[in-house]
């Protein structure tokens, strides 16, 4: 039987973004049709069964270096771990640049195939040097390396392909596109609000929902500023935490302070939620914002759709594939700086733009039954895993064979 190796950060349970449900889930379908090990970033032990995983720890904390260089110093040396304890595998598939050196590492000392799945890339997110300083040009250097010597590269978008061609030199055959995946029998609209009831609202007043990390690319920022154009009477949940930096999380505290003058209905839960209080914040939402200013796919997206929740998106990279306009949801135009830091051009207008189509939606209770039942369809036949999974695994196959 084939053998893939898994090399990611996140996996369960330390899992805060959409790369960390991708593989997640990629590798539990993937199983199913090959033998398959995890290693990643945590304190997971090796266990027996169908997916053996194992976590790495930094074995120092660098604690003379500035926090930037910190985080990239004890990403080389958890890669280099990881790649320490030999490959025993046919393929190796990694998952965003921090496990890229185990990647190059595991191809020039073990002969195994590459895999590289492009969840984001990095010139296109310049705010990471916020959070890397000096280390985030190291990030720049092992991404460009790894993508480039890659036998096979996978954007999860076209949007990202395109994306990948223009920033990297990588042969027209060694590219492909697999879209991120959905399990529609865990992700589902649910009635109980067990869960929620903590948060303080009232999860039977119809409510707008955001979702996500603290961060540039991410927009809340945006959001936040469009609040005081929504009407009044709108609950607002903004499920926002892990935020890149102390200083964007002090700029969006002081925003949400700043709208709540006017308004006692914002509630802003700062935690990254479990599932099962993640599918009842998506069910009870009667529209799911997603103001990215960049979002190579945008799992988020598929996550509210599959729980029959309306989405009103930026109209950036790849969340056009995801959100169809008018039919799932709504897109927004972003006029957006054409070079670093690529912010919105008219940031005032962009958030005019978001509130008048959240106030429509969340004022036409037909209009959004109608896009919740579309887009609970468009996942069903489109985002299935058992499909990914199966395109994923001829794309090892084609690179066994060709070795």
């Amino acid at each position: 039987m084939m053998k893939v190796l898994y090399i990611t950060n996140e996996y369960p349970p330390h899992v805060y973004g959409g790369a960390g449900v991708h593989i997640e889930y990629l590798s539990k379908e993937v199983a199913k049709l090959a033998g398959v090990e995890v290693r990643c970033y945590g304190d997971q032990k090796p266990a027996s069964g169908q997916i053996k995983t194992t976590g790495y720890e930094s074995a120092a904390g660098y604690l003379k270096l500035d926090r930037g260089l910190q985080s990239v110093f004890k990403t080389i040396d958890r890669d280099l771990q990881i790649v320490g304890e030999g490959v025993d595998a046919d393929v190796v598939h990694c998952h965003t640049w921090y496990t890229h050196m185990a990647g190059i590492w595991a191809k020039l000392n073990f002969g195994v195939p590459l895999v590289v799945t492009t969840h984001s890339l990095e010139p296109l997110r310049p705010w990471k040097r916020e959070q890397l300083a000096g280390g985030y040009d190291f990030s720049l250097w092992v991404e460009k390396t790894a993508i480039e010597m890659a036998d096979a590269v996978i954007a999860v978008s076209h949007g990202t392909r395109a994306d990948v061609k223009s920033l990297f030199n990588v042969r027209e055959d060694r590219l492909k596109v697999i879209y991120n995946g959905i399990d529609t029998d865990e992700f589902k609209r649910v009635p109980s609000t067990e869960h929620i009831k903590r948060f303080g609202f009232d999860p039977a007043k119809p409510y707008l929902l955001f979702v996500g990390r603290i961060t540039r690319q991410k927009g809340i920022i945006h959001l936040v500023n469009a609040i005081r154009y929504l009407n009044p009477d709108i609950p607002v949940v903004l499920c926002a935490g892990a935020p890149d930096t102390p200083e964007i999380e002090k700029e969006m505290a002081e925003g949400v302070k700043s709208v709540s003058k006017n308004r006692t209905n914002i509630h802003w839960v700062r935690e990254m939620v479990d599932r099962k209080t993640l599918i009842e914040l998506y069910s009870h939402a009667a529209v799911f914002c997603c103001p990215s200013i960049y979002e190579p796919f945008g799992i988020i997206n598929l996550e509210a759709m599959a729980c029959e929740t309306p989405v009103v998106a930026s109209a950036v990279g790849g969340i056009p594939e995801v959100v169809v306009d008018g039919v799932t949801g709504k897109l927004v135009k972003l006029e957006q700086m054409s070079e670093s830091p690529f912010e919105a051009v008219k940031p005032d207008e962009f958030a005019h733009d978001l509130a008048r189509e959240i106030n429509a939606l969340m004022a036409d209770p037909a209009l959004r039954d109608k896009m919740a039942a579309a887009g609970r369809k468009r996942v069903e036949d489109v985002f299935s895993w058992k499909s990914i999974a199966q395109q994923t695994v001829d794309l090892y196959k084609s690179l066994i064979k060709g070795k």
